[in-house]
């Protein structure tokens, strides 16, 4: 019995040794916010790339705040740039959320940050 708990724990050894994937380990880059249109039908572009830079393919979700010029959260919404999809160690995703968002003459800033990885 002893033989086969330790055959069985040294299995399960590698498995334990990996840490999984952490929001720091994703980087987003080239953000850019752009309106298009006028008055009701303006459409935004929030697009950018999520970067992963863990050593295993993984997900990750990110949060953007849109702020009014006095930092106020106006608007704020989540997804994931990839959806059920991992994204392979050192490649991206490209995405445009901005049609999640509802145009506002206030909005003056935003913030995008990733919240939560997963492997899928």
């Amino acid at each position: 019995m002893k033989t086969l708990l330790l055959s069985a724990s040294l299995l399960f050894l590698p498995l334990a040794a990996h840490a999984a994937c952490a929001p720091t380990d994703f980087a987003i880059k080239d953000v850019k916010l752009s309106a298009n249109g006028a008055g009701g039908t303006t459409r935004l572009v929030l697009s950018g790339e999520l970067v992963n830079n863990c050593a295993e393919p993984a997900a990750a979700q990110i949060n953007i705040d849109v702020k009014d010029a006095s930092g106020k959260v106006i608007q704020s919404k989540q997804g994931w740039p990839a959806g059920t999809t991992n994204i392979a160690p050192g490649a991206t995703a490209r995405f445009d959320f901005g049609k999640r968002f509802r145009y506002q003459s206030d909005m003056a800033a935003y913030t995008v940050s990733v919240i939560s990885v997963r492997a899928w």
